[in-house]
């Protein structure tokens, strides 16, 4: 191999990887500058209802809930900056729906409903989001609900404290140890 064909290869990969951090880092920004002036700037009160729709899904127990996570917080932040134009409006439509569907049913909007009446709307919309992902063809969207319980998930189980309470979390391992027994009951180990 010659100089300038070192030299060459070098800087292919020198910018190869500058290019490449560049992506990285941009991560999940949505570039779509016209999304965010559709009506995806999301309001405190959005967050606020987005934290009780996933309260419902997880609730406090022995554990904190999803809103002593702010689910809600991180759905919207996921859905302003990393979901696509088509996604966002299923989201925001479905919350829309969401409410109609419970003023509908109860005579009062979600966050005016109990405990019991929002559990029971859940179920049935969760039950609804099956049948329509089990018949759904490709390039239809998903459901809102089911966009809804997959940020609900994955905020709470990312947060502090899903990781740390929820789950079994050990901030630095130590040695691997391949087979560790299993209690029934046992929490599910995190991962960092």
């Amino acid at each position: 191999m010659n100089r300038r064909d070192a030299i060459s290869r070098v800087s292919l990969l020198l910018g190869g990887t500058i290019v490449g951090a560049e992506l990285f880092l941009s991560g999940c920004t949505n570039h779509n500058k016209s999304v965010g002036a559709a009506g995806v700037n999301f309001s405190n009160d959005d967050a606020a209802f987005l934290d009780e729709v996933a309260e419902t899904i997880l609730p406090a127990t022995d554990t904190p809930g999803a809103k002593a996570a702010k689910v809600g917080e991180f759905m919207t932040v996921i859905v302003r900056d990393c979901y696509e134009e088509k996604d966002q409006k299923v989201f925001v439509a479905g919350m829309q729906t969401l409410n109609e569907t419970c003023k509908k049913q109860y005579g009062k909007y979600f966050l005016e409903s109990s405990p019991e009446e929002r559990h029971d709307l859940l179920v049935a919309l969760d039950k609804e989001q099956k049948e329509y992902m089990d018949k759904k063809k490709e390039g239809d969207p998903k459901h809102y609900f089911r966009l809804m319980k997959e940020l609900t998930l994955w905020g709470y189980f990312t947060s502090k404290p899903g990781a740390t309470q929820a789950l079994r979390y050990v901030a630095v391992p130590g040695r691997y140890e391949g087979c560790v027994p299993y209690k029934k009951g046992d929490k599910a180990w995190a991962t960092s």
